[in-house]
């Protein structure tokens, strides 16, 4: 049997169990959570599984050397120490993106450059020659994270982040990352069991996840490539048996409905499915929310409405009004679970959760909440034997208020330069004042005069800029198309060998 070795995945806070659970079904031994992060151990071909079956994870890191450093000068020595001639050659060029949580290094920049000085140094001195860097399409791309004095130095095994699964031709504003969209969607324990439907799908990510979950289909199907097939020691034959390997996939009884008033989202979402090959399990319609009705089967709502932040939305708080409405009229006997950001939203819907979970969308602090919609009041519907909560949904709350008391999920981290997934990661690093928070927690009615004067009061700001909860539209542009993954798999075709990719083709865009 291969040796296993250390490996690492990365995810979005809030998803790391969903993660691990993903990892210890894919076989991983050794699974530990982190911060933002799974670390477990892995051989050569769990590794390629990782970056090719995984929903949840942004990127799959094997550590090359742990050590620890107070200084610069300590970071490129034991950077020097490392053998580089097995992971580069000269005629491979590399880069650097690192990450700090530190008081001794306060810019992440600054610790790439010493990075890549002892690299470039250590060849210099062995050969008379240096390799280059690329910042752009790199062969091999390394990763330094620093934890305060604890440095761990990792080849990036994934590349562009897994993210950006290739599928998405178009994109509307403000659109759901993909692997939030399949961590929301797995933390409701749907599997393809009943009908799915997504009353607010935009460009839809969420309908195509949802999709790919039911099918137990590989998200890396559609990828152009991975940074592992540029390494030395890469096997050719063994990612291709787990590129054509589809023995896990099952049939898809249900159907999939997603429902938009924008028809520019409608088209959008269309696209994006056809792109998919998934338009037998799709369906994509013009219809606004207020409109909605009964379903005949048996179904779950999972959406994520606008927050009035980067999206400006007129009425946002009778948008979410009617979202409960709705749910309590014609949406009975069924599970609805929303992702949004305000309280006072919230609040609108009108109806208990069973239960709340933190979750972060980009740098907004959000909650992802579960909503058991029944018939006529909750006083009868207790009587008849009825309950909001399970046991271990109780449970669960009760742990999610301890996190919420220990504010972790409030804080922010500077990850600002590394910004390696592109749309999303801009947190910033502050102290926090714990004994603030928790006097706001056992005082909610004096919250909104709390949030004045500490200038949280957003919708004041947009009203004085005239804009109806218009929020600071940022972002809008950062997820953008991505023209390098337009091809996708014609591109794979032409270029790979030993991959089954007309099968894959038929398969999957026998629609197109």
């Amino acid at each position: 049997m291969e040796q296993e070795f250390e490996l690492i995945a990365k995810t979005f806070m809030g998803l790391e169990p969903v993660l691990a659970k993903e990892l210890t079904e894919l076989g991983a031994n050794d699974v530990q959570i982190g911060r933002r992060m799974v670390s477990f151990k892995g051989n050569k071909e769990l590794m390629y599984r990782a970056n090719f079956q995984l929903h949840t994870a942004i990127r799959i890191l094997k550590p090359i050397r742990h050590f620890k450093a107070t200084t610069a000068d300590e970071v490129y020595e034991e950077t020097k120490k490392i053998d580089w001639s097995q992971y580069l050659t000269l005629e491979q060029t590399f880069s650097v993106d690192s990450v700090v949580f530190s008081e001794e290094f306060r810019h992440s920049k600054f610790v790439s450059y010493k990075v890549k000085d002892a690299i470039v140094d250590q060849f210099r001195e062995k050969t008379g020659k240096r390799p280059n860097i690329s910042v752009a399409n790199p062969d091999i791309r390394l990763n330094m994270h620093i934890a305060e004095d604890r440095c761990t130095l990792s080849l990036d095994s994934s590349g562009e982040s897994l993210h950006r699964r290739g599928y998405r031709q178009e994109n509307v504003e403000a659109p759901l990352n993909e692997v939030l969209a399949a961590g929301m969607i797995l933390m409701t324990g749907w599997h393809g069991e009943t009908d799915f439907i997504d009353p607010m799908c935009g460009s839809g990510t969420l309908l195509i996840e949802a999709a790919l979950i039911a099918r137990n289909m590989a998200p890396g199907v559609f990828r152009k490539e991975y940074a592992f097939e540029k390494w030395a020691d890469f096997d050719q034959d063994l990612f291709d048996e787990i590129y054509n390997d589809d023995s896990q996939e099952r049939e898809f009884k249900h159907h999939i409905y997603g429902y938009d008033s924008d028809i520019k989202a409608v088209n959008t979402a269309r696209m994006n499915v056809k792109a998919a090959g998934l338009t037998s399990d799709i369906t994509v319609e013009e219809a606004d929310f207020k409109d909605f009705t009964q379903p005949k089967e048996k179904s779950i709502i999972v959406t994520n409405p606008p927050y009035g932040e980067r999206i400006s939305t007129p009425d946002l708080l009778g948008t979410y009004k009617m979202i409960g409405e709705r749910l309590k009229h014609q949406f009975v006997d069924n599970d609805a679970w929303i992702l949004s950001y305000r309280e006072e939203c919230f609040e609108q819907i009108g109806l208990r959760p069973s239960i709340k979970i933190p979750l972060y969308n980009g740098s907004l602090e959000c909650e992802f909440r579960k909503y058991q919609t029944f018939e006529g009041r909750m006083k009868e519907f207790r009587t008849e034997g009825g309950a909001v909560q399970s046991d271990e949904e109780r449970k669960q709350m009760a742990e999610k208020g301890r996190f919420k008391k220990n504010r972790e999920f409030k804080k922010r981290f500077d990850e600002a330069e590394e910004n390696e997934e592109g749309d999303i990661r801009s947190f910033k690093f502050h102290r926090i004042d714990f004994d603030r928070f928790d006097k706001r927690d056992r005082r909610d009615d004096r919250r909104d005069d709390r949030r004045d004067r500490d200038g949280w009061n957003r919708d004041r700001r947009d009203d004085r800029r005239g804009s109806d909860w218009g929020g600071r539209n940022r972002d809008r542009d950062s997820w953008g198309r991505d023209d390098r993954f337009r091809q996708g798999r014609n591109d794979r075709k032409q270029n790979k060998g030993g991959r089954d990719y007309d099968r894959k083709r038929n398969r999957y865009d026998n629609d197109r």
